[in-house]
């Protein structure tokens, strides 16, 4: 058994003979000090603390179940070290004192290595995974390890015993089933459901959990409209799971001294006057040029903060403080709607918009449910009799002036419509750029500037799907609207953009004008 606290807030750990093996063992592997003894600061030596810390009634016996945590996750800045601590670390999974082996006449904790060590460095690319894997070479070939480890090559490091390292891509070998014992998930911040970066962390997951073995995810702040592995892991409601993440206090990007005092608390013990290695003025240069174009990246990157990209549409702040909770408008009201439909995969919606700029969702039949169909809660596939109807009563009871339709997969149905209420139906195809380019900045704009009339319902649903919008550059600096994965919706954003442009056409076209009362004539 452990011997128990000697200070408040002690705990059994292995971190500190992890990190006395590592002093001793690794070195520096690049730069003018190539070779030099690899010191941890202070940062890091609490990083290993909380990583390696176990269960005070551990046993040898049940090695596997000792640890306090199955994985760890670091969120750091730009140039904060993440890739050197973590070569660091696979060298230690590799040949040190990394599992537990019980406690010593003392109560203090006792490690040893893995009999096979199979080590994955893995990225959602070669090019990710060579952050790490290019400087764990030097790391091992230029100091003590070298004679440990002699065997390094290009894609595999082979170490004695019949252990090995190798780097991992999402489209590579991280097969379900391998016996994996240690893994590095380099810059999961970029590890997406598109480009397979959840599969591989959750491949990984499950086999280091049938070997006993433990992850390191090694990350910078995330977007949090792209749904990355980063964010699921700091997201996720789990107790055993470390997540290290500073987060410096609220500065300003125009003011040069929060500036700075954000960074020292960022960087740490890496910045240069405190015995680390990064030169604060540079990195607040670096800063600020990328902040001219990019200001959401510039936080990320460097003030290690969870911002929305300027890549998203449109910030769910700015969306949310234009709700205007109010009840939905009485029979007879002009409005405008707008339709997207899908059939199997994404939602079917309507939208609806008043002449004078208030937009929300319309309800529709005997229960009053809100105009939006996700086909899973309709076995799998959307209900189109159901718009149809929707659609005909929303016509009766609202004075529709224009529905903007976009047509794909619901051609049918459109043409229908169009010969049933006539030119007050436009077929609007979203696939159009130059148009939806237009129609997206529309709506932008009169959400962000301060004297629009522009209000919404504050409809929730809407609300996500606004959130999870992103621009898709194209030609002419113009840009369309995508998911950030492909199980996130945008079909709420989509039909409040049309619903939104029909509007806005409408009253330029001058229907938003008060209707003038005929004069009948009357003969006696």
């Amino acid at each position: 058994m452990w011997r128990g606290a000697d200070y408040p807030g002690e705990f059994p750990t292995l971190g500190w003979s992890v990190g006395e093996w590592i002093e001793a063992h690794c070195v520096i592997p690049d730069g003018d000090r190539i070779g030099e003894p690899y010191l941890l600061t202070d940062e890091m030596w609490q990083f290993l603390a909380w990583h390696y810390r176990l269960r005070p009634d551990a046993t040898a016996d049940r090695w596997a179940s000792a640890w306090a945590y199955r994985r760890s996750q670091l969120v750091r800045p730009q140039k904060w070290g993440k890739g050197p601590l973590t070569c660091a670390l696979v060298c230690a999974e590799a040949v040190g004192p990394v599992r537990f082996a019980g406690w010593d006449a003392a109560g203090e904790p006792v490690g040893r290595p893995w009999e096979t060590p199979w080590i994955q460095i893995a990225a959602t690319s070669e090019d990710q995974t060579d952050n790490v894997y290019r400087a764990l070479v030097p790391m091992i070939d230029e100091g003590p390890l070298a004679d440990w480890i002699p065997d390094t090559g290009e894609t595999r490091i082979n170490v004695p015993g019949g252990g090995r390292i190798e780097p991992v891509t999402s489209s590579g070998r991280a097969r379900l089933g391998q016996r994996i014992t240690f893994a590095v998930q380099d810059e999961t911040h970029s590890w997406l459901d598109a480009n397979g970066g959840w599969k591989l962390a959750e491949t990984q997951r499950r086999n280091l959990s049938g070997t006993g073995g433990r992850a390191v995810e090694t990350t910078n702040a995330w977007d949090p409209s792209e749904q990355s592995v980063a964010q699921r892991t700091a997201e996720a409601r789990v107790t055993d799971v470390y997540r290290d993440h500073r987060i410096p206090p609220p500065a300003s990007l125009a003011n040069k001294r929060e500036r700075h005092k954000a960074l020292r608390v960022a960087y740490g013990g890496s910045a240069v006057g405190v015995g680390g290695w990064v030169d604060i003025d540079r990195i607040d240069g670096e800063l600020v040029e990328i902040a001219e174009k990019d200001p959401a990246q510039a936080e990320r990157f460097y003030l290690n903060r969870i911002v929305a990209g300027t890549a998203g549409y449109l910030d769910r702040h700015l969306w949310d403080a234009r709700a205007d909770h109010r009840e939905l408008p009485p029979k007879g009201t002009r409005v405008t709607l707008g339709f997207d439909g899908s059939d199997i995969d994404d939602w079917t919606a309507i939208r609806a918009e008043t002449l004078d700029g208030w937009q929300f969702t319309p309800m529709f039949g005997p229960d009053r449910l809100p105009t939006i169909w996700d086909p899973s809660e309709h076995g799998g596939q959307v209900p189109r009799l159901e718009v149809d109807a929707a659609v005909d009563e929303l016509m009766r009871y609202y004075d529709v002036v224009r529905l903007y339709a976009d047509p794909p997969y619901w051609e049918t149905e459109v043409d229908t419509w169009a010969d049933r209420y006539g030119d007050r139906v436009v077929r609007w195809y979203t696939q159009r750029a130059v148009q939806m380019h237009a129609a997206a900045e529309r709506l932008l704009t009169d959400v962000v500037k301060k004297d629009s009339e522009f209000r919404h319902d504050g409809c929730p649903t809407t609300g996500v799907h606004i959130a999870n919008a992103r621009k898709a550059a194209r030609p002419a600096d113009r840009y369309v609207l995508k998911k950030a994965s492909p199980t996130q919706k945008i079909d709420l954003c989509v039909v409040s953009i049309l619903a939104h442009e029909a509007r806005c056409d409408a009253v330029a076209a001058g229907q938003a004008r008060p209707r003038r009362k005929s004069k009948m004539l009357i003969m006696r």
